[in-house]
């Protein structure tokens, strides 16, 4: 069974904040909010969580995998970041965008897009996802927690106990969060478009 964690969305108790990074660190699955919905979470290099993430949303290898990371220095370790998407994302970020990069060595090859070699990044505006990064030290390996045969995410925390309490190690309950697709950028190939518009409004693009 899940543990089951309270936290104030405006303001994160640092002993509960600790208590969810040693469960990741121990390689165990989290469900965590973030700006713009419950994501799944699990620590970059453990590849039992990754299989059991596949296995909940049944995800094939041509899933893109994001990292949510705290700042663009942490993005410029896992990612080759240019100076048009440095530029770029210093200006959406925090925000509801994820951006895809080409990976560098520091991302496992199994998190990588199999034939392309990219990594999706977050720096995302919510607080228990930010002091969760702030504690760990390093990108959470991250998926949004839509399931099978679903076009949204859930949105309730207790609802989610429900349905995957045996799946999870750990549920945060952050209040309710209703989904709202992130806009999804690809950097790639000296090329920067658009290649989802969810919430995100990047006017610089349009």
């Amino acid at each position: 069974m899940a543990e089951f964690l309270e936290i104030h969305p405006k303001n994160p108790q640092p002993r509960l904040i600790q208590q969810a990074v040693e469960i990741l660190r121990r390689g165990g699955i989290i469900v965590y909010p973030t700006d713009t919905s419950y994501a799944l979470g699990a620590h970059i290099g453990d590849k039992q969580a990754i299989d059991i993430i596949r296995r909940i949303r049944r995800l094939d290898d041509n899933h893109n995998f994001t990292l949510l990371c705290t700042d663009l220095s942490q993005v410029s370790t896992f990612t080759r970041l240019g100076n048009d998407a440095h530029r770029l994302i210093k200006k959406l970020t925090p925000g509801p965008f994820t951006f895809l990069l080409d990976a560098t060595r520091e991302v496992p090859r199994r998190l990588q897009h199999p034939k392309k070699k990219t990594i999706g990044v977050r720096i995302p505006d919510h607080r228990i996802a930010l002091a969760l990064l702030a504690q760990l030290g390093e990108p959470i390996l991250s998926s949004t927690l839509i399931l099978p045969g679903e076009d949204d995410a859930m949105t309730d925390p207790y609802q989610i106990r429900e349905q995957l309490d045996r799946e999870l190690d750990l549920i945060i309950d952050g209040g309710i969060i209703e989904y709202q697709p992130t806009t999804v950028i690809a950097c790639t190939d000296n090329i920067i478009e658009i290649i989802r518009q969810g919430v995100g409004i990047a006017p610089m693009l349009e």
